[in-house]
């Protein structure tokens, strides 16, 4: 149904291949034995609608249209090899997914973090939470693209999940946190980043992690601390073309005064994980 290896040529990321292994793996296994041209719109719709987590509960709406957009991807492909007369994929029904804020950690739920992180992973949280970057992008930062002189990160095309090179402005505090760290290069984020990250969310007390809880936050805060004039800044920061999707998203989500509060968060003068608000301000 799909060739993982076409997409290869075409540049598509290792995570994005991957991905599309995963979902159209889970969905031959369901239809096994019937070929392309059999497959109908209605077969479509019940399998996406019987689809299921580990928990044996029904998927949330937006992976289930995850399924779908994979799902059309490989009926176009094909489509246009004669495998098949019609995309059935393109007649079935999307899941209503109900939009809801963004989760983000609170000053205090930060705060904690810092000061519980392992020292070796305090640069990738503190790039995180006040640059944006997404995880797998953190995971992928060298030392080499990020320029404390010129207080820049650079985010190259090929580490980018939109493949568009980007720069991010280091923030006043940002550079405290990763001066006492710099080095010439090697990886920012330690191998084991998410074995410590979870170790340090447990020994904060954070018990509910948001989904894309750094990036979230930052845009959040950032917006809500810089106003709309910042808009068209934090949408190129986080890789994004439309300023107002980006206002739309993240605004009203903290208060002005958190705000402050979150861009004055700095390691004191040893350059160690203390959090003082009051000097940091």
């Amino acid at each position: 149904l799909f060739r993982s290896s076409g997409k290869k040529a075409d540049g598509a990321s290792h995570r994005y291949i991957k991905d599309l292994k995963s979902r159209l793996n889970q969905f031959a296994a369901s239809f096994e034995g019937r070929t392309v041209a059999e497959i109908t719109t209605t077969d479509i719709d019940q399998w996406l609608r019987g689809l299921t987590n580990l928990n044996g509960k029904t998927v949330a709406p937006t992976t289930r249209n995850n399924f779908r957009r994979i799902l059309n991807v490989a009926f176009n492909f094909a489509r246009d090899r004669g495998y098949c007369v019609n995309n059935p994929v393109t007649k079935s029904a999307k899941a209503k997914v109900i939009e809801s804020a963004a989760g983000i950690l609170t000053v205090e739920e930060l705060s904690r973090l810092l000061e519980n992180a392992s020292e070796k992973l305090i640069p990738a949280i503190a790039i995180g939470a006040f640059a944006g970057l997404r995880r797998a992008e953190l995971e992928r930062l060298d030392w080499k693209e990020i320029d404390l002189q010129s207080r820049l990160i650079e985010v190259t095309a090929c580490k980018a999940k939109s493949a568009r090179r980007r720069f991010i402005k280091i923030k006043p505090n940002l550079l405290l946190w990763l001066r006492p760290y710099a080095k010439p290069n090697g990886p920012v984020a330690p191998s084991n980043f998410r074995k410590l990250l979870e170790r340090a969310q447990k020994a904060a007390g954070i018990d509910d992690w948001p989904n894309n809880a750094f990036r979230h936050s930052f845009a959040s805060y950032y917006l809500a601390h810089f106003k709309r004039a910042g808009a068209a800044e934090l949408a190129l920061e986080l890789g994004h073309t439309n300023s107002n999707l980006v206002f739309q998203h993240y605004r009203q989500l903290v208060r002005p005064k958190e705000a402050k509060r979150y861009w004055s968060l700095a390691p004191n003068d040893t350059g160690r994980k203390l959090v003082g608000f009051p000097r940091a301000a």
